[in-house]
């Protein structure tokens, strides 16, 4: 999620002159811990690293700059000194204290020591100590792991040559970008059995550009490592807000990703409320009287040891207890749950994903929960995706859209809207997307990496997020029509009729025949008509070599 346009979602989008250091060469040399490392934990070891990196360069950063205000009010020597150590010089810049124990200068001086990771341990306990916010939320298990000190001093050596928390650094979010090519190359890395906390860029931008959270709550509560959250504080910012504007909620039942997804957020200066530990979203709600304004989710879908058997009473089942065997419509209730109700500013409204089957199951009472949750005009939009989108899944996927307000009245920023109640708009991009650049396998939608806000509608995020809006009634969108293949706005007796099945499919039908297409049945007469013709002329050319083999005295 970068600002340069349509780029492999593992690659840096940056030159090596812009980083410092060859990104794949960081790569190989973080690469080289999965010798000793578990393939889904060394991540940690790596990103923990960098994020010291940051907060030191940070530190280092504010220092010198403290310095020179120093010495331009005629502050020097011993006086000076003490001013460059003081803690509240640097909180009041929002600038974490780093202790001497744990600056990057000291680190890489010991980087190959045989305590190292010992060291490092400290470094991160010390910062835990000292900045109240990071309490427990800093990986402190580098000796345990028993890595070598000379790949880990190695791998010292590598980060230290990137420049990650300079002025010049966080205005171009080097860091920032650094752990989203990390967190791509990892997810491939672990393939089949990790990276679930890994959303491809392409559906976070669209869910983010549809919803348009610009201020208010955003609520996730299969968080990972904070994707949802970076990119909404981008849009944001895109439209003129800030970071002020949102408040940011999430929950992570993974301990390793629940503190990376700290680090993550806390790089880029994003005030979150995680809890205050990992937990269970289902058996552990950490935010139970939270009403939502946005929320935007990835949660691990068909899951059948969710502890459905435990909740069966649970208040969230409004509409009626999910099956035990699957928690795809426990999550679906989980988000409805948590959607602020219509106020002054509007209803709350969710994004997320989720399987196909959600769309169409009846087992285990899940057609009788969605056919409750249609009646209750909360479906807003299905939009079924192309497959191959994720690095860590096949399963084909859909997005839901839902929304306690269709109403049009609150929509923000003045850019209006129509009363859509009643209505489900239903988008097929089945046929979207190509193949990233040196994959077989990986698709990306086009538009996702595009610095403006939306993308524009020649790409197919930007045709995506331009019809739901332009359905939606917004200004400048402009008119909403249905295309056959494409889209279609049902309405809730047109869904009753399908049974209240959701699969866009069923309502947008098949795409109009291009100028160059032809029915079938023309087609194959056409297409019989120049193989027999074909086969005749084979038949004359291979009289007329027999012919000419013959008179050379060639008998057949």
């Amino acid at each position: 999620m970068t600002d340069a346009e349509d780029q492999p979602e593992a690659a840096l989008v940056m030159d090596k002159k812009e980083l410092g250091i060859d990104p794949e060469a960081l790569w190989a040399a973080a690469d080289k811990l999965r010798g000793s490392i578990d393939a889904a934990e060394y991540k940690h070891v790596v990103l923990g690293l960098i994020f010291l990196k940051y907060i030191s360069d940070a530190f280092e950063t504010r220092r010198e700059a403290l310095r020179q205000e120093l010495e331009a009010d005629g502050i020097t020597g011993a006086s000076a000194e003490n001013m460059l150590e003081s803690r509240d010089e640097y909180t009041a810049e929002s600038v974490f204290w780093v202790p001497v124990e744990a600056r990057w200068a000291e680190i890489q001086a010991k980087g190959k020591t045989p305590n190292i990771g010992k060291l490092i341990d400290e470094a991160m306990y010390a910062i835990e100590r000292d900045n109240p916010k990071l309490k427990g939320k800093l990986p402190r298990d580098y000796a345990r792991r028993g890595i070598s000190p000379e790949r880990l001093g190695g791998l010292i050596d590598q980060i230290a040559s990137i420049a990650v928390g300079t002025k010049e650094a966080q205005k171009k979010d080097i860091l920032g970008r650094v752990y989203e090519y990390f967190l791509g190359k990892f997810a491939a890395a672990e393939g089949k059995l990790g990276g679930e906390f890994f959303t491809p860029s392409s559906i976070v931008r669209l869910m983010v550009e549809m919803i348009e959270p610009y201020e208010g709550r955003v609520y996730d509560p299969a968080c990972g490592s904070g994707g949802m959250f970076v990119q909404s504080e981008r849009f944001a910012e895109a439209h003129g807000g800030s970071k002020r504007d949102l408040s940011v909620f999430g929950q992570e039942s993974n301990p390793t990703t629940w503190r990376l997804a700290h680090m993550n957020l806390a790089i880029r200066g994003i005030e979150a409320n995680l809890g205050e530990q990992p937990a269970d979203s289902f058996t552990r709600d950490l935010h139970p009287d939270l009403k939502a304004d946005y929320i935007l989710a990835n949660p691990p879908f068909n899951i059948s040891d969710w502890s459905g058997d435990l909740l069966r009473s649970d208040t969230r089942w409004k509409y009626g207890p999910p099956p035990v065997s699957n928690a795809n419509y426990a999550w679906i209730q989980h988000f409805i749950h948590h959607l602020s109700p219509p106020n002054g500013k509007g209803g709350g409204i969710a994004a997320f994903v989720m399987a196909n089957g959600s769309l169409s199951s009846t087992s285990g009472g899940e057609g009788e929960i969605r056919t409750k949750i249609i009646e209750a005009d909360l479906v807003d939009c299905i939009i079924a995706m192309p497959p191959q989108l994720f690095l860590t899944t096949g399963i084909p996927v859909c997005l839901w859209f839902v929304t306690r307000d269709k109403s049009g009245k609150h929509l923000d920023k003045g850019r209006g809207g129509r009363d859509r109640s009643g209505e489900t708009l239903f988008i097929d991009a089945r046929d979207m997307g190509a193949l990233e650049e040196g994959s077989r396998t990986l698709r990306f939608l086009s538009g996702r990496d595009h610095p403006t806000s939306p993308p524009p509608p020649e790409t197919e995020i930007g045709r995506i997020v331009r019809t739901y809006h332009a359905w939606r009634g917004e200004a400048d969108a402009g008119d909403y029509e249905d295309v056959k293949g494409f889209c279609k706005a049902a309405t809730l007796e047109e869904i009753a009729k399908r049974n209240h099945v959701l699969t866009p499919g069923t309502y947008v039908g098949s795409a109009a025949l291009k100028e160059d297409d032809e029915p079938f049945a023309e087609k194959m007469e056409r297409l019989v008509g120049e193989l027999s013709n074909q086969l005749a002329a084979s038949d004359t050319l291979t009289g007329e070599i027999r012919k000419n083999l013959g008179a050379l005295g060639h008998e057949f």
